[in-house]
């Protein structure tokens, strides 16, 4: 059993919202430290005047701090900020006990976490960027000199830069395992492309109840559980809509305020769902008292996405809001209508009707009404049309039938595309 401290370094006004966003933010971080055993004894928001550039925290800060570590014979101390190599060594000096950031703590539970290959070495990759960027002469043994090599000798190279060499030579291995692990899962998608289903995509905040709801519309027995990061590889899962219309549905990571930058980057193979995706579910925690806050974090990361070309520009077209945990606050009724957003509760199942019409309605308001002249010989065609498309009108004619069908961008191209041959538009 380990015993932790969780320290909040805060640097804002101590205005009430303030302190409101500060205790917000200190239990998301006494969350993050439990989903992975750690027993919290002490936790705190202590109030910056300036950072300090040797401990971050104040002299008077840290030696009462320290006095607590002895107290309660703590073994680890969690800063929920990010903290310099020289910062985490000095800090580590004057309490006598263990220190890690709230990177560290978050490249832990994803650590924890990661179950399937890709998200084994996502996580690796990420762990080795941090301690890359950890590696500034923090610790002494890494001065010492090694011999040369072959038979000249020399003064050889320190310790640091061997250390470097061998993590630089590690993350390039795991890059190239990552790129072709990213080739496969683009096979999968252009795979899912010829089956062709429309893909929803989940993203929100982390802990919104994503993999909750996941679990409630596919039947699935996803991993889910209140806490932090419960999901971190995607899962898909096909579900047919009340019109008949099959479906995909994708369960991804939550994201979270303060993402460490080395995970940005490693878990972008875990977003490229997203950027598929035809539909975007955002699911947000309407019971949380920062519920906008979490979603502004969500809107920033997709912000991001979009501007570097990742996802589509207007990605926010495709965004269906839904207001999970409507359980906690007495109801549906009590959370009320929101404009353009849908009310549930994923564990009682409350609003998942209104939900899946919602998801049926944006489909259809994104097809196209076309007609084709399909040759009576087809059956395929006619076929393929009747599956993934809605058959307003069919006319049959003695040298063909005409049907008129409404069809996804996405699925019009993909029957063009396998059916030129034989098949008139008659729109064109």
């Amino acid at each position: 059993m380990t015993r932790a401290a969780v320290i909040l370094p805060w640097e804002r006004p101590d205005r009430q919202d303030e302190s409101r966003a500060a205790e917000a933010r200190l239990e998301e971080a006494v969350g993050l430290a439990a989903s992975i055993g750690l027993v919290i004894i002490c936790k705190a928001v202590l109030l910056l005047r300036a950072r300090r550039p040797a401990t971050l925290l104040g002299s008077g800060q840290v030696e009462s701090l320290h006095a607590t570590v002895r107290a309660d014979n703590i073994t680890v101390v969690i800063i929920d900020s990010r903290l310099t190599p020289v910062q985490q060594r000095n800090l580590e000096r004057a309490l006598g006990c263990k220190v890690i950031d709230r990177t560290a703590l978050i490249l832990d539970i994803f650590g924890e976490r990661a179950a399937t290959k890709e998200g084994s070495l996502q996580v690796e990759l990420a762990h080795l960027e941090y301690q890359r960027s950890r590696l500034v002469r923090t610790w002494t043994h890494l001065e010492r000199q090694r011999g040369g090599f072959g038979f000249l000798g020399g003064p050889g190279e320190t310790q640091i830069e061997a250390d470097r060499r061998m993590i630089g030579d590690r993350i390039v291995r795991l890059k190239r395992e990552l790129e072709q692990v990213r080739r496969t899962r683009g096979l999968h998608r252009q795979a899912r492309r010829r089956v062709p289903f429309p893909v929803v995509a989940l993203v929100g905040y982390t802990n919104a109840g994503k993999s909750t709801l996941f679990n409630a519309l596919t039947g699935a027995s996803v991993y889910a559980q209140d806490q932090l990061f419960a999901t971190l590889d995607p899962t898909m899962r096909g579900i047919r809509l009340p019109s008949g219309r099959q479906i995909i549905l994708s369960d991804t990571v939550g994201f979270i305020s303060d993402l460490p930058t080395e995970l940005i980057a490693a878990f972008r193979a875990t977003l490229e769902e997203v950027a598929e995706a035809d539909i975007i579910l955002h699911v947000r925690d309407a019971s949380h008292p920062e519920t906008s806050a979490q979603r502004a974090d969500v809107v920033e990361v997709l912000e991001g996405m979009a501007h570097s070309g990742t996802i589509e520009p207007d990605w926010q077209s495709r965004v269906i809001e839904v207001l999970n945990k409507a359980d906690l606050m007495g109801g549906r009724d009590a959370v009320g209508a929101r404009p353009g957003a849908i009310v549930i509760s994923a564990i009682t199942g409350d609003g998942l009707p209104d939900l899946l019409a919602a998801i049926d309605e944006r489909l259809t308001h994104a097809m196209e009404l076309v007609r084709y002249r399909v040759p009576l010989s087809d059956g395929a065609a006619m076929a393929w049309l009747y599956e993934h498309g809605e058959v307003v009108e069919r006319t049959d004619h003695e040298d063909g039938v005409d049907m008129h069908v409404r069809l996804s961008p996405a699925n019009r191209a993909r029957f063009e595309m396998q059916h030129a041959t034989g098949i008139t538009c008659l729109d064109s």
